[in-house]
């Protein structure tokens, strides 16, 4: 195999494919980029063993020649040097050329360098044109999707499934849910498509997939029993599912409550987040409301106390104390990304909700804290 090739366009697919790949990992393989170049171009695979991602460029993207001087040919190279090397050199072209099979050597007006390589075969075969339910969503509504939602999600490897996050798609909606012992975040969007789906994906793994997307571009989604695809522009991303049940939640918020708290999100979390900073070790903030005042305070017996009054609020309901987690509570506000929010409750140890005080799509419930 031997290219010449447009320095940027090979480097910004580099750093496409090389984000899931592993310096290091039990199936030696994996630290290996994996290149093909045929008729349709150079095509990049790039993986670990929950990601895979394939792009391709393509020898001319408009009239504008990318590729040539081209020899047909595949080889593995290991990506955490070949990304390095073509990010350092300072030609506007390079060159690629396998020269026996086992090594690379990658050149420019100024630089030469020689990689060892692996036959194109030791890699792991990987099917990114799997069929299942499709549907059609813009990145931007994806990220909010997953990113208001997936902090919730359990980090202890104890029940692997609330590790994930689930997410269903019913008719032209698609909704994602995360949940551990102490939380839950709903969000739901809107869709041109007609779907019926259900998935469960690891957090992270699909965090880490939204942030591939730069711009707000369309996304095309293939869901399977086994896998989910996300395809843009030349580059496929194709994520391993986790298989089981996802806990029941469709009794977990309440439908109907007694206390109602609405209040400016930034002035409440930034009280929270000072008063905070003296609560003991479990984070613990105790909200006081009345028709008359709104307050949190916090103590600890090692280090004293604090206390904030909220200077704009609407309160309905007899007064009420409510211990929680701070954290789980800024965590939620932060999300919720909206002006003015609201809390509802039905007594002092039962789970309470925070939402958008404009938008019933996003819905975050958290438990008190037992004094």
């Amino acid at each position: 195999m031997r290219f010449t090739i447009i320095k940027d366009e090979f480097l910004k697919a580099l750093n496409v494919v090389s984000r899931p790949v592993p310096v290091k990992s039990f199936v030696a393989s994996l630290v290996f980029i994996k290149l093909t170049l045929d008729e349709q171009g150079l095509t990049l695979i790039g993986s670990n063993e929950t990601i895979a991602i394939s792009t391709t460029i393509p020898h001319k993207i408009n009239d504008k020649e990318i590729i040539r001087n081209s020899r047909n040919g595949a080889v593995l190279i290991q990506g955490k040097y070949l990304t390095e090397i073509v990010r350092k050199l300072s030609g506007k072209e390079l060159t690629l050329d396998v020269v026996d099979n086992s090594v690379v050597e990658i050149t420019d007006e100024k630089s030469s360098f020689q990689l060892n390589s692996a036959q194109a075969e030791e890699y792991p075969e990987y099917d990114f044109n799997e069929d299942g339910v499709e549907f059609n969503i813009y990145s931007k509504d994806l990220q909010s999707l997953i990113e208001q939602v997936s902090f919730a999600a359990a980090t202890k490897e104890n029940r692997p499934m609330l590790t994930a996050v689930n997410i269903t798609g019913e008719n032209n909606q698609i909704t994602a849910i995360a949940l551990d012992s102490a939380r839950y975040a709903r969000k739901t969007v809107t869709i041109e498509n007609t779907v019926n789906f259900v998935v469960n994906i690891p957090a992270k793994t699909i965090n880490d997939i939204i942030r591939m997307f730069e711009d707000n571009i369309s996304i095309n989604v293939v869901v399977n029993e086994r896998k989910i695809f996300f395809k843009f522009e030349n580059t496929i991303i194709s994520s391993n599912l986790l298989n089981g049940e996802y806990p029941n939640v469709k009794t977990i918020v309440p439908k109907s409550f007694n206390y109602f708290l609405e209040v400016n999100a930034q002035e409440f979390l930034a009280a929270i987040d000072r008063v905070s900073l003296l609560s003991n070790e479990k984070s613990a903030v105790k909200l006081i409301m009345s028709n008359n005042e709104v307050e949190v305070l916090s103590t600890s017996s090692e280090i004293g106390s604090a206390n904030e009054k909220i200077p704009n609020f609407q309160f309905t309901g007899d007064r009420l104390e409510i211990l929680f987690n701070s954290s789980y509570v800024i965590d939620a506000i932060k999300a919720l990304k909206c002006d003015d929010i609201v809390l509802q409750f039905i007594a002092e140890m039962k789970p309470f909700v925070i939402k958008n005080a404009k938008d019933d799509n996003i819905t975050q419930l958290i438990t008190p804290v037992r004094a």
